[in-house]
């Protein structure tokens, strides 16, 4: 581990360059899991890659956690219920986006069982964008406009392009600022624009219906704003 390398101390979300890894190399360091070796990062940190910058964030608040949670049990649950159900669910690993050279570590993901135990099998580092079915991403106070569609496109780009950008044909998010309160479902990605054509949104409180390949309802009446 370089000593050289910045110490993260602050309790939000950081951005940060190692001076010794060119930009364009950090990326592919975070997707073969070697970024330690250069940049000292603090145990239970969430790090990612954007633009070139490690981006590090300490761990997520229990409201936040549980959101994570109750959409994962609905997964679960239509696993045990349905025989034919195809999909399972993956939280705190890496995700690859090659089109933007950007290195997520989404809330939670969804993807075919099938995918997801080859992917165990052949020791992947990082999953790839084309593996993963669906994203979900919860706001937090340090991190919201990350997540969310830029108001405008001179913006800085967002996860929201990043995941449309890399073809993942869904895109859920929760955003949990009490001025906000709502889940929105994106769907139909447009490569070339990086962005979403459709979307459809609920109310905390309201059940969200997340429809096929998926057919999957989610109880929000447990959830929290900030």
């Amino acid at each position: 581990m370089s000593e050289r390398s910045p110490n993260v101390k602050l309790p939000m979300s950081v951005d940060y360059r190692e001076p010794l890894v060119p930009a364009e190399t950090v990326f592919d360091l975070w997707m073969r899991d070697e970024l330690a070796d250069y940049v000292h990062i603090p145990d239970g940190w969430r790090v990612e890659v954007v633009e070139g910058k490690v981006v590090a964030s300490p761990s997520a608040a229990p409201i936040h956690n549980g959101i994570v949670t109750v959409i994962g049990d609905a997964v679960a649950l239509a696993q045990h219920l349905r025989s034919d159900f195809p999909w399972t669910k993956e939280a705190g690993s890496g995700l690859g986006l090659g089109a933007s050279a950007r290195g997520c570590v989404p809330d939670l993901m969804i993807l075919s069982a099938d995918v997801l135990k080859a992917v165990h099998e052949s020791r992947t580092k990082r999953f790839s964008a084309d593996e993963i079915e669906l994203v979900v991403e919860i706001t937090s106070p340090g991190n919201a406009e990350a997540d969310r569609r830029p108001l405008e496109p001179q913006h800085v780009p967002s996860k929201w392009n990043s995941y449309a950008a890399s073809g993942i044909p869904y895109y859920l998010l929760v955003d949990a600022d009490p001025k906000v309160a709502r889940t929105t479902l994106y769907s139909i990605p447009d490569e070339g624009a990086a962005a979403y054509l459709h979307d459809e949104s609920w109310a905390f409180g309201q059940t969200v219906h997340l429809p096929d390949p998926f057919d999957l309802q989610i109880d929000t009446t447990s959830w929290f704003t900030w």
